[in-house]
């Protein structure tokens, strides 16, 4: 069954009481769930009051019933945007892994964070950084969103994934020459140069669980 909100001319008020009706639940129950008087609920479905539901109680019946918040009146929510998610680690240490495996379970990301970052969804990838190497700027085990159309190397120091040796990295990478210098964040790890890097993309975002 599909199912729109208001703003598409659904009337929210007959979609929670398709959905009381479907769960088998009454309506006193779910008023004092929502810590309400027990005709909170039957008030605003019968009799149109109030005329909206508080924020805090739309959430709490969308979390309830499992289903999206515009359902009963909320704002539309955009659809979310999908990039891979690739099933390697980028070392930001000593250096391990060669060669990725795209089979990971895809990434949604919020599509105004797309724009915001000028990504392309089928250009963009999403990996674990492993190591310490480009602490402070980048930690062990944070998310890492690569820009894979953005390879070019300048004399300005900017944070790529690349491939060198067979070894996956993420360093922060300039032109010296004819070759990139590979440098670390950490200042206990030495830079070196190379001509023999493979470019992958840049890092533009990341994402940290706070510990």
């Amino acid at each position: 069954m599909s199912i729109v909100s208001d703003m598409d001319g659904t009337d929210p008020r007959a979609r929670l009481q398709a959905l009381i009706d479907a769960e088998g639940v009454s309506y006193a129950a779910l008023s004092r769930m929502l810590r309400r008087n027990e005709a909170y609920l039957q008030q605003y479905v019968k009799r149109g009051t109030p005329r909206v539901l508080a924020e805090r109680d739309r959430a709490l019946l969308a979390a309830y019933f499992r289903v999206d918040e515009a359902e009963l009146g909320g704002p539309e929510q955009p659809r979310m945007a999908t990039i891979r998610r690739i099933d390697v680690e980028a070392s930001a240490g000593p250096g391990a892994l060669s060669g990725d495996d795209p089979s990971a379970a895809p990434m949604l990301l919020d599509p105004r964070l797309i724009d915001t970052l000028g990504l392309d969804p089928a250009h963009a990838a999403m990996l674990r950084a492993r190591g310490d190497s480009m602490e402070p700027t980048i930690a062990d085990g944070d998310q890492i969103v690569v820009d894979e159309r953005d390879r070019r190397i300048t004399a300005n120091p900017a944070i790529f994934v690349l491939r060198v040796d067979g070894v996956l990295l993420v360093k922060r990478v300039s032109r010296a020459g004819q070759a990139v210098r590979v440098e670390s964040d950490n200042p206990a790890y030495p830079a070196f140069e190379t001509k023999a890097a493979d470019i992958i993309g840049r890092v533009v975002w990341l994402s940290r669980v706070l510990r």
